[in-house]
């Protein structure tokens, strides 16, 4: 009889050895660091590269078709958030040349970020959006493997409170989990919603949660006597020390680190009380629960604690005085142009903590608007993306935009400032659109097909007409908004903000109306484009 060949250990296999081998490097230090011969067979890569950062016109993004961002707008995942820093790079480098066990390294990795952000313990994660979704869990499930084995069907607590004023689109990571949300606006409310199914609180950071019946002292307090923990979203912010949530009672407190902390990208840290900290990471990758998904490698980890390290050795009034220094220089350059004015804003909290600078001017002077001014900077050679633009022609030809210094670099002041200052002393020639004389009668009852990239959808258009101003209802399969806009000749637009869970999604219509049927596309903002047909009912 032949003898079967061994088969190769599964993950899972190694995951069940993970114990012994703990255990072996504990009782021989010589098995676990390995012999001398060993030590030198593990030698730099024999084909070394050189690392350079390309340049903006030749770089990996380029060769792609992809165009770079000189970055006046700030720290947006969108549009890659932040600048690692350098001790960052070289972390993240020379992790990834080395295997260690995950169990031993965030333990370690959290008690010293603990340490330096003066908490009981930390952990990092995938961002400050998985920070929200892990606490969500870990506060439902703790580290019990029968309840996280049955999550997100079976649970003991299915609630998270969330104050009106603290609704927003992160609060997605409370959702995916599956929990409720219970939406309160008053301390009676709150205080009547606290039972033993709320697993957490959520709040989002910012000015409406620093003051009033609902700020994050007060709801800490009211959760504090009924034992329910408090997860504070601090994704932009400084993390400071003393941290000023830890201080007003909070329990967890979620970071993004790829902000201005300038870690990874795909990273964050979750700070605050030990035992939800460890099972916040008992949930995550790699072990086998809810959170697998949320796989956090050994480079982000270490990238994100140098960016830590770093952020305390950071010269922080040095950086706000050269941001308002470039500010300034921008500002010399267009501010003796015909009507145009400046003004300075400061933050208003510690999210995004950096001064910005906001233009003004005429473009009936100018003959550019904002908006124009804003799509030239984003559409030329270099690119650069302004903090928003405002003005429209004809009838609102007031303009501005606005300079957000945060994650630039010292270089790239002159690129826009001599790039703003050409648009607005040439800016060449804009027409005014040219808007169809009359209007087709649209008012009634539509019904709307949509075809997206993947799907299809139904909803109706309840529309009333004045002249050529529209309004009405866009009753969707789940949701309905309320509809606003225009029809000038045949030319239709139409405009909805759809209150979902959190947030709105906004829905600009543009079409053709040719009798009882109409069709066109729908830009959704980050949720693409779709096309859509109606007919009069």
């Amino acid at each position: 009889m032949c003898a079967l060949p061994k088969l190769r250990p599964t993950r899972r296999d190694l995951l069940k050895q993970t114990g012994a081998l703990s255990a072996l490097a504990a009782v021989s230090p010589l098995a676990a660091a390995g012999s001398a011969e060993a030590q030198a067979a593990h030698s730099a890569p024999s084909h070394a590269v050189t690392f350079q950062p390309g340049t903006l016109q030749d770089n990996v993004f380029t060769k792609l078709g992809v165009r770079p961002i000189i970055n006046a707008h700030g720290t947006f995942t969108i549009i890659t958030g932040s600048r690692s820093l350098p001790e960052v790079k070289q972390a993240m480098y020379e992790a990834s040349n080395y295997y260690v066990h995950l169990d031993e390294l965030m333990p370690k990795v959290g008690a010293e970020i603990a340490k330096l952000v003066g908490a009981e313990h930390a952990v990092v994660t995938t961002g400050c959006e998985a920070a929200i979704a892990l606490a969500t869990v870990a506060c439902s499930c703790g580290t019990d493997p029968e309840l996280s084995q049955a999550f997100p069907y079976k649970r003991k607590k299915s609630q998270v409170i969330i104050p009106k004023h603290s609704r927003n689109p992160y609060d997605f990571g409370v959702r995916m989990t599956g929990a409720e949300i219970v939406e309160v606006d008053s301390a009676e409310e709150l205080q009547a919603k606290l039972t033993d199914q709320v697993a957490m609180i959520y709040i989002l950071s910012g000015p409406a949660a620093e003051k009033g019946p609902l700020s994050i002292p007060s709801i800490c307090a009211m959760a504090k006597a009924k034992n329910v923990p408090v997860f504070v979203d601090a994704a932009a912010e400084e993390p400071l020390v003393p941290n000023i949530h830890l201080q007003h009672g909070a329990t967890l407190v979620g970071y993004s680190g790829g902000k201005c902390m300038r870690g990874p990208q795909a990273a964050g840290m979750m700070i605050g009380q030990a035992d939800l900290i460890k099972a916040a990471w008992f949930q995550a990758s790699p072990h086998h629960n809810y959170g697998r998904a949320y796989k956090v490698g050994k480079e982000e980890i270490m990238g994100l604690l140098a960016a830590v390290r770093q952020w305390y050795k950071r010269d922080h009034d040095a950086e706000q005085k050269a941001w308002k220094s470039w500010l300034d220089q921008i500002a010399d350059k267009i501010k003796g142009l015909p009507s145009v004015r400046v003004e300075y804003l400061d933050p208003e909290d510690l999210s995004n903590r950096s001064p910005r600078l906001r233009v003004h001017w005429d473009a009936n002077q100018v003959k550019i608007t904002g908006t124009e001014l804003f799509k030239r900077l984003d559409e030329g050679t270099p690119r650069i993306m302004l903090d928003g633009g405002t003005g429209v022609r004809p009838d609102k030809m007031e303009s501005s935009f606005t300079i957000m210094p945060y994650m630039l670099e010292a270089w790239e002041i002159p690129i826009i400032a001599d790039a703003i200052h050409e648009a607005m002393t040439k800016p060449g020639h804009y027409e005014n659109p040219v808007i169809p004389t009359g209007a087709a009668q649209v008012d009634g009852k539509w019904a709307v097909s949509l075809k997206y990239t993947r799907g299809t959808a139904e909803q109706t258009f309840d529309l009333q007409q004045s002249g050529s101003d529209l309004k009405g209802k866009q009753v969707g399969a789940i949701y309905q908004a309320d509809l606003a806009g225009s029809i000038h000749g045949n030319d239709l637009k139409l405009r909805a903000r759809m209150p979902v869970s959190g947030h709105e999604v906004i829905w600009d219509f543009t079409g053709t109306v040719q009798g009882n049927t109409a069709s066109g596309t729908v830009a959704l903002g980050e949720y693409g484009m779709a096309e859509w047909k109606a007919v009069r009912g």
